[in-house]
């Protein structure tokens, strides 16, 4: 079932436990995809037949091991392209997403080696996001989401969300990226010591290393 729409299923249901436990659900799937629940509730049904997918009415969709294999191997692809971009191009972090969902669809196997090879085989995307090896397999050490970490915690920033691009410019503004330091205090949250504002939404956006 070879199909850039599957690939973009599979990928999305990858990504929706990456970093939390909840499984994805038909609903959500069609949310996150922008798509109609009676096209999703279709295209499940040939992703269970295919053996990429476990499903049952009205349950969640969940991965097989042949699919993760599949989403994995995609997900490989748009983050290094992300990477690609922002370190070859000078792409912001706020415009690569987009750009990686149109060339993981187009690029060669032997291109996305190439430039895996001239990244010096990168582990995280600009995001933070864990990119897997060509063998699948994942690197990533324990997190906790920023709206879930408790008072006192310090923790460097593992990962932004990369969903919204006004949000991530905000963040950035903010001194808000990657392997920056957070600290929780009662009065809110510090930056290398300083006391910064964070944007609408942030919390859930943030996970720091736990």
């Amino acid at each position: 079932m070879a199909s850039p729409a599957a690939d973009d299923y599979l990928k999305t249901v990858y990504a929706h436990t990456e970093w939390q436990d909840a499984p994805i659900t038909p609903s959500v799937l069609a949310a996150k995809l922008g798509i109609a629940p009676s096209s999703v509730t279709e295209m499940v049904k040939k992703l269970a037949a295919a053996g990429l997918v476990s499903h049952v009415p009205y349950g969640a969709v969940r991965l097989t091991d042949a699919g993760t294999h599949r989403a994995l191997a995609m997900v490989r692809r748009h983050r290094l392209i992300e990477t690609w971009l922002v370190q070859e191009f000078g792409y912001g972090w706020d415009e690569v997403h987009d750009e990686a969902e149109v060339l993981e669809h187009t690029i060669s196997d032997r291109l996305l080696e190439g430039i895996d090879e001239r990244l010096g085989r990168p582990r995280f995307d600009p995001h933070g996001d864990a990119i897997p090896d060509a063998d699948g397999v994942v690197a990533r050490e324990p997190f906790v989401l920023l709206a879930d970490a408790e008072v006192g915690h310090v923790g460097r920033v593992l990962r932004v969300d990369d969903r919204d691009p006004e949000l991530l410019r905000a963040l950035e503004g903010a001194g808000v990226t990657v392997a920056a330091t957070l600290q929780l205090t009662t009065a809110g949250i510090e930056l290398d010591g300083v006391e910064i504002a964070l944007p609408k939404g942030a919390s859930d956006v943030v996970w720091l290393s736990a």
